[in-house]
């Protein structure tokens, strides 16, 4: 007789002293602190779990996928025997964002992936509007879900071809930082040193950052839910510079873990405006649509236990 074990958290043998999210039917990139209490209906239960990595602060979604490809593989067979502009500074005022263990959203399997004017994260359920002059680009390096302008250059640096801007979505699992605002504040210097300073595999496209400074910091509203953003624009060694944000928000799905969106623009006439970045944070929503994005900068309080 086939079993299955209900949505809830297990141990995690990867990582001690962790739990992770199984939704079900898969197991998540989610995870907490072992012995957190539960939302209703969601039993912690004495299972073994999948062999699971360690992940590095930033879980990308390729590499995820990979690995809850592989997780899933294993749970099975177990279960089977067993069972804005330079110069302005927005608000500073801080949002909380409460963990909210939730089921996973059954439309995340039916995303519209193959939309050119939509940029689809399945790991943390969203999706972006792609910009007239861009598209999806692989991330080979680090597997992130990834867009950027179609129109490259060569890089000041002297090295490699570079992007006018680009905007990557991934997981945050340092469990350590509670709110969106403690998240984006923690992920910015790691944003600029990524887009402007060196890339993945340590090139220094532009010669490196020399200086930044912040032009704008608040909450912002992404998708109904209180967020935070950090910008900074960053002069470097070789070329115009830019511009960095880190965007900071609950997602929708799992146990809401923190969604961290990077925007990097270039400066100067070549770059993209500023306002795109805001337009493109307006225009995250659930996979499968609905959402209730309130606006950039709008006040909400933040979602309820």
């Amino acid at each position: 007789m086939t079993m299955t074990t209900p949505p809830g958290w297990y141990p995690d043998p990867g990582a001690p002293g962790t739990e992770r999210w199984w939704d079900g039917a898969a197991w998540s990139a989610h995870t907490r602190a072992a012995g957190q209490a539960c939302g209703p209906g969601q039993p912690v239960t004495a299972v073994t779990a999948p062999a699971a990595r360690r992940r590095r602060p930033l879980v990308t979604a390729g590499v995820a996928a990979a690995v809850l490809a592989a997780a899933v593989a294993t749970g099975l067979a177990l279960l089977g025997d067993t069972d804005d502009e330079p110069g302005t500074t927005g608000a500073s005022g801080s949002a909380t964002a409460p963990v909210v263990v939730n089921s996973p959203s059954p439309s995340v399997s039916s995303a519209p992936s193959g939309d050119p004017h939509t940029l689809v994260d399945q790991l943390n359920g969203i999706t972006l509007p792609i910009p007239d002059g861009w598209e999806k680009s692989d991330d080979m390096v680090g597997g992130l879900v990834t867009m950027a302008t179609k129109d490259t250059y060569d890089c000041p640096g002297g090295s490699g071809f570079c992007h006018h801007g680009k905007v990557t979505t991934s997981t945050a699992t340092a469990t350590d930082l509670k709110t969106a605002e403690a998240v984006a504040k923690n992920d910015i210097a790691d944003a600029a040193d990524d887009a402007y300073d060196h890339d993945a595999v340590g090139t220094r496209l532009y010669n490196g950052i020399t200086a930044h400074h912040e032009v704008k910091s608040g909450p912002v509203v992404v998708d109904g839910r209180t967020g935070y953003l950090v910008r900074w624009q960053v002069k470097t060694g070789s070329g115009p510079g830019g511009y960095v944000e880190s965007l900071a928000f609950p997602s929708t799905v799992g146990s809401e873990a923190m969604v961290i969106a990077r925007f990097a623009f270039d400066a100067g006439p070549g770059g993209p405006p500023l306002a795109l970045m805001d337009t493109i944070t307006r225009g995250i929503a659930p996979i499968g649509g609905g959402g209730t994005n309130g606006g950039v900068g709008t006040s909400l309080p933040p979602p309820s236990l």
